[in-house]
């Protein structure tokens, strides 16, 4: 029997996007840097994701350690499909936000505000950590979380 392949690392995330440079400029202020753009387009691609006649423009995001990203996409053929609301609650089947780790929720909920986020809600769980969840440009919403003690999630978890 052949030894099971093993999952090495979760690369990115891909959104679809309508206005890429503004989607750009919300992960740009975050903290994510541009890591690379470029559009693709044909019959591979076209096979690849299960569309004909793709052209699409990708921009690549990566956080400031390098591990992880998202990749924004600009569908210019076949028209992209809008599928529900833009400010669909937290409930809507489907991917819903991306977490991020940051250092200080109330300085980037802030920044993020005066450049047009909106603040959906925020906790603190205990003295370990605190919560915020932004809505940024087309519905995207970004989840901030800021670690209060030494202890990860996962620790207190498993250890309520």
């Amino acid at each position: 029997m052949a030894a099971k392949s093993k999952l090495l690392r979760m690369d990115n995330v891909l959104l679809v996007v309508d206005d890429l440079e503004a989607a750009k400029a919300f992960f740009a202020e975050l903290g994510m840097e541009l890591e690379g753009e470029m559009t693709v387009e044909g019959p591979l691609v076209g096979r690849l994701i299960g569309l004909e006649d793709v052209r699409a423009t990708l921009a690549m995001m990566r956080p400031p350690n390098g591990h992880g990203g998202i990749e924004l996409d600009k569908f210019h053929t076949p028209n992209p499909i809008r599928f529900g609301p833009v400010d669909a609650p937290m409930n809507t089947l489907g991917l819903r936000r991306v977490m991020l780790v940051v250092d200080d929720i109330d300085e980037v909920v802030g920044r993020m505000r005066t450049h047009g986020a909106e603040l959906i809600g925020e906790m603190q769980y205990e003295d370990t950590y605190r919560l915020a969840y932004i809505r940024g440009p087309e519905g995207i919403i970004v989840g901030l979380s800021e670690q209060l003690d030494n202890n990860s999630v996962t620790d207190v978890l498993e250890n309520p």
